[in-house]
């Protein structure tokens, strides 16, 4: 569910009209709502009470502080990917304790800065890395709590780029070398191996490929948990989302449209998978990232032309590709819509920024209302790897971002000054 809708023509985030976020801050503009986050957050904890769990936001998908602070007051902890990840969590109040580090390519520093702060677990990708970490945490006297990232060779159906649990994708250990791993890992005496981790990729929008993992990692679980006394196991995240919302009049309920009942639910996700994992006796992670604030955000964009040639009708929009690369990077649907209801007949467009790509677009012979230059229009399900995927590219400042809480908004990142883009350059002495 989320809380973007029409209240007589206008859209609205919760209680308030994005219109006067507009008027007030501008556009491109990035919008999200506390009441999504916090319900799908709260969905999936209830769904998943029957197990002793944890659930660890994937920061990566959305790291804006008010963001993070939202979650964490929760309950939430975090799947953290980098050092800045660690830094920014506990700037934005997180407890390490609480936080899992995952990535294959853990510097020695980040893993000495993380084992100082006290994570709860390393998600190890490579015998290297297990290497690494032993070596660090002996230096610092102390032991570093690890768990081994299988990969079991399952495909998930979702997108190439996106999919992470096959041999030919660069994480996590091959299902048959796992308890050799566990087994060589041990005799390491300053790692504890605490846990058990995967992950099969993201936008996942059937229990199938989840239950299938599941059902082919318990009996090594089992035996890992017997041998070495795991104390957790992390199914790692991937719950999908619906992109092509149906917005209804002054209701949140798209959830009932016919194109959103076969999406996969926390219900269901928990129904099929608790009654597998419980008579394991081990606490249960999971890292969503999407799930949680993907249709809390929207991006909201200015028309600046409208371009008519023989074939096409281009909305050329003040947004690009460095606000909201998801288009262009994986092909990915965004649904558009004006701040303004229109009637009328709708017009196959095409949505495209102002860089200097042919890959800068948002949408391709799209069905849209008639909208004309200064028209706003609102990419829906932009709060996941929307904002932390942008970039300066064509010296565009990074834009704004507008928390809202029923009839209550704060910005809670100011727009970028241009001057600020190239800051931290120099000219070479030999230059001047």
């Amino acid at each position: 569910m989320h809380y973007f809708h029409y209240v007589g023509d206008k859209l609205y985030c919760e209680g308030v009209a994005v219109e006067s976020l507009v008027k007030k801050y501008g556009t491109p503009l990035y919008i999200y709502s506390q009441r999504t986050l916090t319900e799908h957050f709260q969905k999936l904890d209830r769904a998943l009470s029957s197990l002793d769990h944890l659930i660890c936001f994937a920061m990566k998908s959305n790291s804006n502080q008010a963001v993070l602070r939202t979650l964490g007051n929760l309950g939430s902890g975090f799947d953290i990917v980098s050092e800045g990840e660690l830094r920014r969590a506990m700037a934005a109040g997180a407890d390490p304790g609480k936080c899992v580090f995952a990535g294959v390519g853990k510097t020695e520093g980040e893993i000495e800065f993380a084992l100082k702060q006290g994570v709860y677990s390393f998600n190890v990708e490579s015998e290297p890395e297990l290497a690494r970490i032993n070596r660090i945490a002996a230096r610092l006297k102390k032991i570093a709590p690890v768990a081994v990232r299988v990969n079991p060779n399952v495909d998930a159906k979702t997108h190439a780029k996106i999919t992470t649990g096959t041999y030919e994708n660069k994480f996590g250990i091959a299902f048959e070398e796992i308890e050799a791993v566990y087994a060589r890992a041990a005799k390491l005496k300053n790692l504890r191996l605490r846990g058990f981790q995967m992950h099969i990729g993201s936008q996942l929008t059937s229990v199938q490929p989840f239950e299938q993992a599941v059902r082919k990692v318990l009996p090594l679980v089992q035996r890992l948990k017997a041998k070495h006394g795991l104390e957790f196991f992390s199914i790692g995240g991937g719950l999908g989302i619906v992109y092509d919302l149906a917005l209804e009049s002054g209701s949140a309920e798209w959830w009932q449209s016919a194109k959103a009942k076969s999406i996969l639910t926390p219900a269901l996700y928990a129904a099929r998978l608790a009654p597998l994992l419980k008579p394991l006796g081990l606490r249960i992670l999971m890292e969503p990232g999407r799930f949680i604030s993907g249709n809390a955000g929207i991006l909201v964009t200015r028309i600046e032309y409208v371009k008519r040639t023989g074939k096409k009708n281009f909305l050329i929009v003040d947004a690009a590709m460095n606000d909201l690369i998801r288009p262009a990077f994986y092909e990915a649907y965004h649904e558009i819509v004006p701040l303004r209801r229109k009637g009328g007949q709708l017009i196959s467009s095409d949505v495209v920024g102002p860089i200097c790509e042919s890959g800068d677009f948002f949408a391709k012979d799209r069905p849209l209302p008639r909208v004309g230059e200064g028209d706003c229009l609102a990419l829906l399900s932009a709060g996941a790897y929307g904002f932390v995927m942008a970039s300066n590219y064509n010296t565009r400042s990074l834009v704004a971002e507008v928390l809202v809480n029923g009839k209550k908004y704060a910005i809670v990142r100011e727009r970028q000054p241009v001057k600020e883009i190239w800051a931290g350059e120099k000219i070479a002495p030999w230059q001047k």
